[in-house]
């Protein structure tokens, strides 16, 4: 019997293909401290669970294939309140915002398709586009120049005649970096020159540790039929496994389409959007200490990984991730051995390896990190990180530092 040839072009993701030598470990009797998987560990609002509790229908019915109202309503109400003005219309509720990408893929792209992202980039992406046929084209960036990408001489210069998006995700996962408004500009005059949809994944949007208001792609309104906007209350809310997304464009025809998809897989727990709606009426003392929390956790982790001789890292501005570039010869290798054969008082630390996160070649030595652990569990796997890189240098590389 026969395997896809999309799926053979996949890979498993570098965030979770080391979940194996992790449980060996850990039935070795060692204490891992995870910065590999990007699982807020804030407690999710209440509002959720009381949500949860209120909910009295006899049948737990199919929503309808958009949405329900109540959750479509909180996200329209949401968007107009950073300045975006979506109607109803304009938003298909979807499981995670990974599946609002892959009907999103599955409506714009062709065999042969090209979607151009900055690299490093979320591996996932990866998965989705081939899936649907498409291929990533990357925008190149490095370490040395903090992995910045909103330049539009190197946005044209990878542009071809199978381009049919730009891809961005601000703030960036795995980088941390967040778009200036003029950066954010000129990715919205190169799409129109172009004609080329402009697809922002957004998830992130709270996560920003400057004084900056909350950006969008969506309020470009020059670009309003080129925009499409991925969101999700996994992160913004801690809710991760309630799996609520949306899909959103003020494109008619491309929205219409993405409807054939959201029918043809039915819709979305109905339960947990009746859940998620009622995150949306958290107000904003509750992001206000989020975003403190997460900023000492960025500060912790940035100086202290650049007291480790030969790293190279850009300080992040958003997100809970880093991206670094570590004085291994081989990060994959490094994680393996970290959880194989190193220790410390029984205990060791895990990453994500960032070859994973470039389209081939690239990254082989660069890490993501998330900082997600509490304050004093994350001194500690940075502390561990920095051991570990020492004693990998001597005894596997052969370095005497």
């Amino acid at each position: 019997m026969k395997i896809s040839e999309k799926i053979k072009q996949c890979s498993l993701s570098p965030m979770r293909k080391f979940h194996p030598y992790a449980v060996k470990a850990e039935e070795a009797g060692k204490k891992i401290y995870r910065l590999n998987i990007g699982q807020p560990d804030i407690k999710t609002p209440e509002q959720y669970f009381e949500a949860v509790r209120n909910f009295t229908q006899p049948v737990l019915a199919y929503a309808p294939s958009p949405g329900l109202p109540v959750m479509v309503d909180a996200i329209v109400d949401y968007y107009k309140r950073i300045g975006a003005n979506f109607t109803a219309d304009d938003v298909i509720i979807t499981t995670g915002g990974s599946e609002a990408l892959s009907i999103l893929f599955a409506c714009i792209l062709d065999e042969g398709s090209e979607v151009l992202i900055p690299e490093p980039f979320y591996p996932n992406y990866n998965t989705m586009i081939r899936v649907a046929g498409g291929q990533i084209r990357p925008i190149p960036t490095s370490p040395e120049e903090g992995y910045r990408y909103a330049v539009k001489e190197k946005i044209e210069s990878v542009i071809t005649e199978n381009t049919r998006a730009i891809m961005v995700t601000n703030p960036g996962n795995p980088t941390g970096v967040v778009l200036t408004r003029e950066e954010m500009q000129v990715i919205a005059d190169v799409a129109k020159a172009h004609d080329l949809y402009v697809i922002g994944d957004e998830v992130y949007r709270e996560f920003v540790y400057g004084d900056e208001p909350l950006a969008s792609m969506a309020q470009f309104k020059e670009i309003e039929q080129n925009v499409v906007i991925i969101d999700s209350v996994s992160k913004r809310f801690s809710a991760c496994g309630a799996r609520i997304g949306a899909l959103l464009s003020k494109n008619t025809e491309l929205m219409g389409h993405a409807m054939k998809m959201a029918q043809a897989r039915l819709s979305v727990a109905t339960l947990d959007q009746v859940a998620s709606a009622a995150l949306y009426s958290c107000d904003e003392n509750y992001f206000k200490a989020m975003r403190e929390e997460y900023k000492k956790r960025r500060d912790t982790c940035y100086e202290m990984i650049m007291k480790i001789p030969g790293v190279v890292c850009a300080e992040p501005q958003g997100a809970f991730y880093m991206m670094a570039a570590l004085p291994v010869d081989d990060a994959d290798k490094f994680n393996q051995w970290l959880l194989e054969e190193f220790e410390d008082n029984k205990e060791t630390v895990m990453f994500a390896p960032g070859g994973g996160f470039y389209t081939g070649g690239k990254g082989k030595n660069e890490v993501r990190i998330a900082y997600v652990l509490k304050q004093a569990d994350l001194e500690r796997a940075m502390e561990l990180l920095k051991l570990g890189i020492a004693q990998y240098r001597k005894d596997v590389m052969g370095c005497n530092d």
